[in-house]
This record gives C-alpha cells, sequence and structure tokens, in this order.
C-alpha cells in the first residue's frame, strides 16, 4: 500500500539560465523564466514528492494542471518551486504549488498526478503502437 502523506512538502531550487528563459523578446534584458519551464519544474518537484512515497514499481504521470504565472523572474534569479500534498483519492494526489523568488511569488496553482504500474503503463503504450 501506498504510503502518501497529506500535507508532506518538497522545495526545489532553480537558478534562472538562459536554458529556461524565453527567447522570443530578442534582448537579453527581457528574457525570463519561460511559463512552460515553470510549469515543468511545479511538475518535477510534485512528482519527485510523492514518488519516494510509492510502492515499488508504481510512479505517478501529470494528469491536470491550473497554474497562475503572476510575475517574471529574469535571468540569473533564483526560484524556489514548492510543493505540498493536499489531497489523495484512490490513485489521484493533489498537490499545492508555489514558485517564489527572494522577493515574490511568481506562480502558484495546483496539479494532479496520477499514479500508476508503470511495467502495465508501458504495456498499454506498446499496444498504442502497434500498426492497425
Amino acid at each position: 500500500m501506498h504510503n502518501i502523506e497529506i500535507g508532506a512538502t518538497l522545495e526545489h531550487r532553480l537558478l534562472v539560465t538562459a536554458d529556461v528563459a524565453i527567447s522570443f523578446l530578442e534582448m537579453d534584458e527581457a528574457r525570463v523564466l519561460a511559463t512552460p519551464q515553470l510549469v515543468r519544474y511545479m511538475e518535477w518537484t510534485s512528482r519527485n514528492l510523492v514518488l519516494p512515497l510509492l510502492e515499488t514499481g508504481y510512479d505517478t504521470v501529470g494528469t491536470k494542471v491550473n497554474i497562475s504565472h503572476l510575475a517574471a523572474a529574469p535571468i540569473g534569479t533564483v526560484v524556489t518551486f514548492k510543493s505540498e500534498i493536499i489531497g489523495v483519492e484512490e490513485r489521484r494526489v493533489l498537490f499545492q504549488v508555489v514558485a517564489r523568488t527572494e522577493d515574490e511569488v511568481i506562480g502558484e496553482g495546483t496539479h494532479e498526478r496520477g499514479i500508476i504500474n508503470v511495467a502495465r503503463f508501458a504495456t498499454r503504450l506498446a499496444a498504442k503502437m502497434r500498426p492497425k
């Protein structure tokens, strides 16, 4: 049985670099953490929070994201991502996620992940790849 604890938290810090910043504004001074990267690290932090609480052979996949990107984090800024387990219902885990710099919250919302048996998931994916 999985041992998922409501209230468990995990934080991850990220230095905003050119690799995770938007590039389309064409001015280095205007480059900030990209929204897809904000969501990526919120998901990644949530997955890494719950993974050690699952039985061997299980993992999670993202199923819902409800995030607001509230403020910019320029290159050189450190962003702290925090995920907290706020609910568990059958095979669904709900997280409260927040991203903040030293000065302000830059993103927040909720994220849901579905618990999967990795071997069964791989078998279902293989079936989808077979020619029909």
